[in-house]
């Protein structure tokens, strides 16, 4: 039989058509007219789909940069900084704050599990400068308490700035960073926005802003303030990745369309950003009810994130041996653990151009191999697909 190479993967994510052909057409110089009403035009629909009044800041890099520029801008050497982790993106926030020569303090929970505000409280510290945290931990499929942090800063009278990686939480997970008081949200175009790997996106407050004119870490290429002037005459301080801005306007398009209506069929960007995060907690649910239905468990039942889901396979079978099954026999590219969880987990993605048709299928294919390589299996045809129904018809019956 043929096989489609289909990705199931956290990033990079299947690409939406509809930016291919922008990236194809976007033969135009930076440093024009043309480019200017291009770049103010995604700048403005970004804080739509951020859901934020504050400026956003667009970068050619991936994610990491963006989270090392919110480390450079915002801290000097010495400064008291607070990193929330529980797997390696975390993990690497406190490797970008230890880079720039911040005292690190740690509040490390395992992996599968989420910090308690306990921990939070007795972690922070009067002169904790800036908290930083994942949205989503991505390695282990955890979904932190954004909003719960947010509120403890401010119920502390904390001058602390809270910093969110949200690079896999946008697009999946109900965010407020205006109302909630989020100091930094960060996004990469390799996730939701359903566009290549190449940029990073931080929508900052007024406060984060202030605290660069007092901060003297060194800083070049991420210069924030450098890229805020640029942006305001619709330009970036560099060369820019000027095809993926052109696949991010269109990816930003036909997000807004989704929640289009005969009158208005452009849509609307927030509406259509509360569609895709709809979209990936029901596929996500979808996909934890049929793991379980075909023996095996969630790696982080308590907290799941619906970015992507984490699952230990039955005792005894290797997570890699199922990678491997779903590549080989059906062209569908999952995730291995990370690091000292390979082998231990898979991962399945659920942010951006996902929907139910890949759901089923994935869970078809899933099937399969637990028939087949799943020793002592109990596991019957239609087991996990059956649990998947049932969730889907439940989570919209009533949409």
């Amino acid at each position: 039989m043929i096989r489609k190479t289909r990705l199931f993967t956290p990033g990079p994510t299947p690409l939406l058509p509809a930016a291919q052909f922008a990236m194809a057409a976007a033969d135009i110089h930076h440093r024009t007219a043309e480019f200017r009403a291009l770049y103010s035009r995604v700048l403005a629909q970004l804080k739509e789909f951020v859901g934020t009044k504050n400026d956003v800041i667009i970068l050619s890099s991936s994610g990491t940069g963006a989270m090392e520029a919110a480390v450079s801008n915002l801290t000097s050497p010495g400064d008291r900084v607070l990193i929330l982790t529980g797997g390696k993106f975390g993990e690497r926030w406190s490797a970008l704050a230890k880079a720039f020569g911040c005292a690190v303090d740690v509040v490390n929970v395992p992996y599968g599990k989420t910090f308690s505000l306990d921990e939070v409280k007795a972690a922070l510290q009067l002169e904790t400068r800036v908290v930083f945290m994942q949205a989503t931990e991505t390695s282990t499929g955890v979904r932190h308490a954004t909003e719960a942090v947010a509120k403890l800063l401010k119920e502390a009278n904390s001058e602390a700035l809270l910093v969110v990686d949200a690079i896999t939480g946008l697009g999946t997970s109900t965010l407020d960073m205006d109302a909630w008081g989020v100091d930094v949200l960060i996004g990469g175009s390799q996730k939701s926005v359903m566009i290549p790997p190449g940029l990073s996106y931080l929508a900052l407050s007024d406060r984060a802003w202030d605290r660069m004119e007092a901060t003297y870490n060194p800083r070049y290429y991420f210069d924030l303030r450098k890229e805020r002037k640029n942006a305001k005459n619709g330009e970036s301080a560099y060369t820019p990745a000027v095809a993926l801005i052109a696949a991010l306007g269109a990816a930003l398009d036909w997000i807004a369309a989704q929640a289009g209506t005969p009158e208005n069929p452009a849509g609307d960007i927030a509406a259509g950003r509360v569609k895709l995060v709809n979209n990936a907690e029901t596929i996500a649910a979808m996909t934890r009810a049929a793991v379980q239905a075909l023996c095996m468990s969630l790696f982080a039942p308590d907290s799941p994130a619906s970015a992507a889901t984490a699952v230990l396979p039955p005792a005894g079978v290797d997570s890699g041996v199922v990678v491997k099954e779903l590549k080989s026999r059906f062209g569908a590219i999952i995730t291995n653990g990370q690091g000292e969880m390979k082998g231990q987990i898979f991962r399945i993605a659920h942010l951006g151009f996902f929907d139910y048709m890949d759901t089923i299928a994935l869970i078809g294919a899933l099937e399969q191999v637990a028939v087949k390589s799943f020793p002592n299996s109990t596991v019957k045809f239609g087991d996990g697909l059956i649990a998947a129904q049932k969730v889907y018809a439940e989570l919209t019956a009533a949409r």
